[in-house]
């Protein structure tokens, strides 16, 4: 009985983690039209890697600022802020849940890449799963594709960075605290997208102006960065408590909470058809991780 209580407790911890996310998602959107995405992702970043940095320092000491495998820290860093960075991008063009519901890909692409990258056997139902999938994203990228051009696939983007970090997430465990695995990718994200930022400016592609946001802006990336990293927090501690199999179907949470809020906040209602796409894409993970949870079972 107590172990079950303790599994349904980091199910409820990684469902409110994955929902607060949603929820720093749609600020985020919040700000299109008045900073570039490129400029709030790299303030973002900047306060969490600080906010985190002065944490790990205070908890743990200096010796915990020395990873075993600095490249490998390195790429995960560069995962997190390309795929932060395509998804900021995605959701200030495009409806919340839609980028939300593309970006849903990762744990396919994540199966996949798992191969190749990890040596890991990769079974039939991951590429039945991915098949399933890319008939969602068609349908869900029907309508956006045709007014947004390419831009409409940075959520995949976003999705294949993800999983790239997920994988190399696997590649450093037992590195080091879950304090100072943040502390890594982030302070890593954040000279990337400043670099990114200013190289966005200086050749006209993604032109920061203003230099210096509104205070408005400044307090809703400073919120974001509190929300994500406590979001981070509830799924480390219900992933802890419950088991990564467990508390995988919960992540799907964020495109109820996405959806709703791109409802009453953005006024943005997906058509029946994209609906449709949507369940496929979901129906997609909820399946492979069906299997391979009866599978190791």
């Amino acid at each position: 009985m107590d172990v079950e209580h303790g599994e349904r407790r980091g199910q409820w911890l990684a469902l409110a983690g994955f929902a607060t996310l949603s929820c720093g998602d749609a600020i985020i959107k919040t700000m299109a039209g008045e900073w570039p995405p490129v400029a709030v992702a790299t303030l973002r970043f900047s306060i969490g890697a600080v906010m985190l940095t002065s944490l790990l320092l205070w908890k743990e000491g200096p010796q915990a600022f020395w990873p075993r495998h600095p490249w490998l820290q390195a790429f995960r860093g560069l995962c997190l802020a390309g795929a932060s960075l395509l998804f900021f991008s995605a959701i200030y063009v495009m409806p919340l849940a839609e980028a939300m519901a593309l970006t849903f890909l990762a744990p396919i692409f994540t199966a996949l890449l798992s191969g190749p990258i990890l040596k890991e056997k990769v079974r039939p139902v991951v590429f039945v799963a991915c098949a399933m999938a890319l008939v969602g994203v068609f349908i869900v990228l029907r309508p956006n594709l045709a007014e947004l051009g390419l831009v409409a696939l940075f959520p995949l983007g976003s999705a294949l960075f993800f999983s790239c970090m997920v994988i190399a997430n696997r590649a450093s465990a037992g590195h080091g605290s879950a304090l100072s695995m943040q502390v890594f990718m982030s302070v890593v994200a954040a000279p990337l997208l400043l670099v990114a930022a200013i190289m966005g400016d200086a050749t006209g592609l993604a032109p920061i102006a203003p230099i210096v946001p509104d205070w408005s802006v400044a307090a809703r990336c400073a919120i974001v960065a509190v929300t994500a990293s406590t979001a981070h927090y509830l799924i480390y501690l219900g992933t802890a408590r419950a088991g990564a199999s467990s508390v995988a179907p919960m992540s799907y949470v964020q495109i109820i909470v996405a959806s709703i809020l791109g409802w009453a906040i953005f006024g943005n209602i997906p058509d029946v058809l994209t609906w449709t796409g949507v369940a496929v894409i979901v129906g997609s993970g909820l399946f492979l991780w069906w299997r391979t949870r009866k599978s190791a079972a």
